[in-house]
């Protein structure tokens, strides 16, 4: 059995370019299911937050339209409602990379406003990074990419090869013109290489010890690429 460390934002909210607050979090589906993959595998999931803050679920994550269905959006409530680990995580600040064989950052918005600039992820994402155990970064979560950088200011993540909410799903999702900043803009200004498939379809992008995912619906796949490392 492995641990496997799932590091999820604190944000309830994602700030724009005109100030408004606008009402996020983490996205269901990115955490709910891996979190079923890893545990059917056998696998142990601690939950880690900045300040150890319960994580807030987007709302607009348990609709119907974002889960195919009234079906799947029961099924997903109630397996969120389940994982009692989201609801009671524990400092990010406390974590010990060593404790875990495996790192998985699911995302949401809310990475964009506090894991973006959060030092104490960034270091763990280094040192995750150089350790060679899996790591496995989703959808907007690679915005923690973003304070992940060398002693010389340098992004540690540049050069490589990683897939990430791109602006054109931003641009359809509707929040593109309101936005600070771009998730795949900023990446790739840091030197990443955002390798962009179709818009919402899976994509998951593998180097090295790194797996990424573009979005929502690469958040299955992904786990199992995680899966397979870890074997």
């Amino acid at each position: 059995m492995s641990k496997i460390l799932f590091v999820m934002t604190g944000a309830d909210h994602w700030t724009l370019a005109d100030g408004t607050k606008h009402p996020t979090g983490f996205w269901a589906e990115e955490a709910v299911a891996p979190y079923e993959a890893f545990k059917a595998a056998g696998h142990e999931v601690v939950v880690a937050t900045p300040g150890g803050v319960v994580p807030t679920v987007d709302a607009g994550s348990l609709a119907p339209e974002a889960n195919g269905g009234q079906e799947g959006a029961d099924k997903v409530a109630a397996t969120l409602a389940s994982i009692g680990e989201i609801k009671d995580p524990i400092k990010l600040e406390d974590v010990r990379l060593a404790d875990y064989d495996a790192v998985f950052y699911p995302g949401g918005h809310g990475p964009m406003e506090d894991l973006a600039v959060n030092a104490t992820s960034g270091r763990l994402l280094v040192d995750a990074l150089d350790s060679g155990k899996p790591l496995g970064v989703v959808c907007h979560g690679p915005a923690a990419l973003l304070a992940a950088t060398n002693a010389d200011g340098a992004n540690a993540f540049a050069g490589r090869k990683v897939a990430a909410f791109t602006n054109a799903e931003e641009t359809q999702a509707g929040l593109a013109d309101r936005a600070k900043w771009l998730l795949e803009t900023r990446l790739v200004e840091a030197g990443v290489d955002v390798q962009v498939g179709e818009p919402w379809t899976p994509h998951v992008v593998v180097d090295g010890n790194l797996v990424t995912g573009q979005n929502p619906s690469s958040s299955a796949p992904l786990a199992a690429e995680l899966l397979r490392k870890l074997a």
